[in-house]
């Protein structure tokens, strides 16, 4: 019986320090409940652009590789010491400028010899002529005396044409390359010399698909971009499409001219193209990144004016919208389906936003979109 007792009095002490104490918790709990509910979210902060409808190109795009409208590389056409280098690496030069002169020493002495052998002929053919007229000689002597004469003569041309064939001149104007030569070295026949090419205009020579040819045309415009000139675009036209198309790749070939001031381009250089077809699209634009991609469709978060019902205020809040995207065009894509123009769409972070959340629209540092983007090359 005591022990009951003992037990009895025992719980008794413990609820009535135990309870106060719960009481107390309850409260508290009960307190930060209340305020729970009634807490609200700060807005966040995005940036947002409106759906605007925009005209878009209708481009055909293609890799493409420059090259001359000219270009050789110059070499000797027959042996001989190098005793005169007339230009300087990378120069310009007209057509028939002087670039290299060979050692002529002999065929120059050789040539004299042939002119006094020519001339000697030449006088022995009009005296066989002059005694065939008085019917002296013979109508063989006179055949000979002019044989000999044509030959004389034909010797003297081929060594004037050794001669000039070792005074190498510049075939047409353009730019010099890197000299290959040094003064006294003795070329043999097909060394190179240096090469020369026509940079201005310059040829893109790209390929486009077996289906796009119906679309081209001589005349076409195009314009060309390279990471050599990052911030200059070259325009020009198509001058002339491929008979024949690759029956590996069902590529026809096609060749664009282009005006290079201040020789930009050269040869060999990677480029892209973009032909300027006729028709032009009316799309409804927005930027790339506002668009939300998932496996179960595409979203955007459309900015709504909402009235707040306790507090009578107006606040902007989010409205997920699905929507159907077609072309993409440098920082936008085109939307098919799900937005109309005016409506304003949240354009960064839109990973970390819920439809019903309250949003302030700051664009501030929003980066803008273009349809022709040039990044920097870091």
């Amino acid at each position: 019986m005591k022990l009951v007792r003992y037990a009895f009095i025992f719980l008794l002490i413990v609820a009535c320090i135990a309870g106060p104490l719960a009481l107390i918790k309850g409260g508290q709990i009960r307190t930060l409940m209340a305020m729970g509910e009634n807490q609200v979210m700060p807005p966040e902060t995005v940036t947002a652009a409106p759906v605007a409808p925009q005209t878009w190109e209708t481009s055909i795009s293609a890799t493409g590789t420059i090259a001359p409208v000219q270009g050789v590389t110059v070499a000797a056409e027959v042996g001989g010491k190098v005793t005169q280098i007339a230009f300087e690496a990378g120069a310009n030069v007209k057509a028939g400028d002087l670039l290299v002169q060979l050692d002529t020493a002999t065929e120059e002495a050789q040539l004299r010899a042939a002119e006094a052998t020519a001339a000697l002929a030449k006088a022995n053919l009009q005296r066989a002529k002059d005694l065939r007229e008085s019917n002296t000689n013979s109508v063989a002597e006179l055949d000979a005396a002019d044989a000999q004469a044509k030959q004389a003569a034909a010797q003297v041309d081929n060594l004037k044409g050794v001669i000039a064939k070792k005074t190498i001149r510049a075939p047409f104007a353009g730019r010099l390359g890197l000299r290959m030569i040094n003064l006294g070295q003795v070329l043999r026949e097909g060394d190179e010399i240096t090469a020369l090419q026509t940079l201005d205009p310059i040829y893109a020579n790209f390929s486009v698909p077996q289906q796009r040819l119906a679309r081209l045309e001589p005349g076409t415009p195009v314009r060309v971009q390279t990471d050599a000139a990052p911030n200059v675009t070259f325009d020009g036209k198509i001058t002339a499409i491929n008979a024949e198309v690759d029956p590996v790749t069902r590529n026809v070939r096609v060749q664009a001219t282009l005006a290079n001031k201040g020789e930009k381009l050269r040869s060999g250089m990677f480029a892209n193209v973009d032909v300027i077809l006729p028709e032009k699209q009316e799309v409804l634009a927005i930027p790339a990144t506002a668009v939300l991609y998932a496996p179960f469709g595409d979203s955007v978060f459309v900015v709504e004016d909402r009235k707040d019902e306790k507090s009578g205020e107006t606040k902007k809040v989010l409205r997920q919208q699905f929507i159907r995207i077609g072309l993409a065009r440098g920082d936008f894509v085109a939307v098919v389906d799900g937005l109309k123009p005016g409506e304003t769409v949240v354009t960064s972070g839109v990973f970390k936003l819920r439809g019903g959340m309250a949003v302030v629209i700051d664009n501030k540092l929003a980066p803008k979109a273009q349809l022709d983007p040039k990044p920097a090359n870091t």
